[in-house]
């Protein structure tokens, strides 16, 4: 009885035993994905304590001694850490110092990344059929795809998780663009570059063969009217490629390797075709500002046409930035130069004493440009009151009301306006026979020295009479505005507004000063249309009885505004300013 209970009890073990296994057994195990997922969905602590993936940054350089020490200065920034780093460099065929500039850089950084692989062609020379160092010809096509594939190649043998292909133009002044290009998880991806116009690192339409088509939808990307991640037929100069993803194994840079490829020998547009090969999406991200990337030269541009386009863009990264960092290791290679006044006696820049960082920004474009300017202490309307206007004899224009908002002059239309005078009268004072006037909220349009030289000169060769000079401005009247004969970027100037810029001529100082305007005062740009008998209101004109300042504009403009109202970072100080009292108003 006794043994027959054991028996029975054993037996019973043996079956639970068994069930659990058969139990354990039926429990489908973890596949990699969801390994994998289980990984991405642990705690951020957890993330935290793992190791970002290794990215092989691939660096090709030619003839770029002028950007190097920008385009490092902007990788050494990057928010990633450089022991997760490998930098694969190739220079060679250059005829400026790019070989030299490179060692010494690699010389001071290498012991910070994971690895830097460096190969230096000190071959001085072009290639054997190519017209001029930009001009793209088929040996230099084969070379550059040659050494891309390359750089696929030894990422792939390191088996690093990441290639970043980025060019030497190209400028990522977002700290966070690793990262954040990460976090999307594509197999290709690039950050949105801007540039000095419409040009940018990718494409909306191409054709079978490969060639650029423009869609409706590159301009509301490149202008962040749409943002996020972009499905793209084409992305190049800075693209990240995670090698993780089976199918980036097919991408090549090399159209022998593409099976009926009929488009051109081109390294970019071969890898793209790859890619839509392997079934491969591009995209491109645009959720923050990542950087700016210079546009290609012609074949028959030279060294100085791409100097003069980093100039260009140096100012236009100042606009809502601060200006490209330079390297620590290669500042001593960034020099300005020599600043003068582009041929008028003198120069000014008007700014508030509280707007330190327009100052500050300005200074910066002046040693850009190489431009000698005094500063004036603009007169700050928020600082004015009833003594200042008393003792400067200020009265308003009886009847004013400003057109837009009916309301009185403001205290920041004042300062604005005592502050140009204070400039006409330095002008008579010095007897200054010309002059250039900047505002500190101004954007210079590319060559801008340039393009005023040449303006000058051909105002000095047809001997043209003037007084006063837009070079920037908001047009406000629909007439038409001829242009000045034998000199077509000049036309008469009609009614507008602002004082962003002007030039303007000993005579001219005198005719504004000596029409006595404190005493009947109108906003600085309203009172220059009256003074040229441009303005629409006849009732404003009658309290200046010699209207005859002889005016002008640019057209195109040289400088534009920084931000226009509604814009980020838009500020106002006439508008943002209180009103000239009632009482002053009933004395008027």
């Amino acid at each position: 009885m006794i043994n027959s209970l054991k028996y029975r009890c054993k037996m019973l073990s043996v079956i639970l035993i068994l069930g659990t296994f058969i139990h354990l057994c039926s429990k489908p195990a973890l596949s990699e994905q969801n390994l994998v997922k289980k990984k991405l969905n642990s705690s951020e602590d957890e993330r935290a304590e793992e190791f970002l993936p290794t990215i092989l940054i691939a660096i090709l350089a030619r003839n770029k001694a002028h950007t190097l020490p920008y385009f490092f200065g902007q990788l050494e920034n990057l928010n990633y850490p450089k022991s997760r780093i490998i930098l694969w460099i190739r220079t060679d065929h250059n005829l400026d110092e790019s070989s030299s500039v490179i060692k010494a850089w690699v010389t001071k950084v290498k012991k910070n990344y994971h690895k830097v692989d460096l190969v230096v062609d000190d071959t001085y020379d072009s290639y054997l059929d190519e017209k001029g160092i930009f001009d793209w010809s088929p040996i230099h096509f084969d070379h550059i795809m040659n050494l891309r594939e390359n750089a696929l190649e030894v990422a792939r043998n390191l088996w690093a998780d990441y290639i970043f292909m980025v060019d030497c133009d190209v400028f990522l002044t977002n700290e966070n663009t690793l990262i954040r290009l990460l976090e999307q998880k594509k197999t290709v991806i690039a950050p949105m570059l801007e540039s000095l116009g419409s040009y940018s690192n990718f494409w909306c339409g191409m054709t079978e063969k490969g060639y650029y088509v423009r869609t409706k939808d590159y301009l509301p990307i490149l202008n962040y009217e749409n943002t996020g991640c972009f499905e793209v037929p084409m992305v190049h100069s800075a693209v990240l490629v995670n090698l993780h993803h089976k199918k980036s194994a097919s991408l090549t840079y090399n159209p022998d390797q593409l099976s009926g490829y009929l488009g051109p020998r081109d390294d970019i547009i071969t890898f793209a075709h790859s890619a839509k090969a392997a079934n491969t999406k591009m995209y491109v991200l645009n959720t923050e500002v990542f950087g700016f990337i210079l546009p290609p030269m012609e074949a028959t541009n030279t060294l100085t046409d791409d100097k003069e386009q980093l100039i260009n863009l140096k100012l236009e990264v100042t606009v809502d930035g601060p200006p490209l960092d330079v390297s620590p290791y290669l500042q001593h290679l960034v020099s300005y130069p020599p600043k003068d006044t582009l041929g008028f006696d003198q120069a000014y820049m008007i700014n508030l004493l509280r707007r330190f960082e327009r100052r500050k920004r300005m200074l910066y474009c002046f040693d850009v440009l190489g431009i000698k300017a005094e500063i004036i202490d603009a007169v700050d309307g928020k600082q004015l009151n009833e003594t200042y206007i008393q003792e400067q004899g200020i009265k308003m224009l009886p009847g004013y009301k400003d057109p837009y908002h009916k309301r009185p002059l403001t205290m920041g239309e004042i300062g604005c306006f005592m502050s140009h005078y204070t400039i006409w009268k330095d002008i008579i004072r010095n007897q200054h026979r010309t002059a250039l006037v900047f505002e500190d909220d101004i954007r210079f349009e590319p060559y801008f020295r340039q393009k005023l030289n040449k303006l000058m000169n051909e105002m000095k060769q047809k001997q043209l009479e003037w007084d006063l000079i837009y070079l920037g401005r908001k047009r406000l009247s629909d007439s038409n505005e001829p242009v000045v004969e034998d000199i077509s970027t000049l036309v008469h100037v009609d009614y507008s507004y602002w004082t962003l810029c002007y030039i303007i001529t000993l005579e001219g100082a005198y005719k504004l000063v000596n029409a006595q305007p404190l005493s009947k005062m109108v906003p600085v740009d309203e009172y220059l249309p009256i003074m040229f008998n441009r303005h629409p209101e006849e009732s404003w004109k009658q309290y200046f009885a010699k209207r005859n300042l002889k005016a002008f504009s640019t057209n195109p403009l040289l400088v534009y505004p920084t931000h226009y109202t509604g814009e980020d970072n838009y500020i106002s100080d006439t508008e943002d300013s209180g009103t000239i009292t009632y009482a002053t108003r009933d004395e008027l």
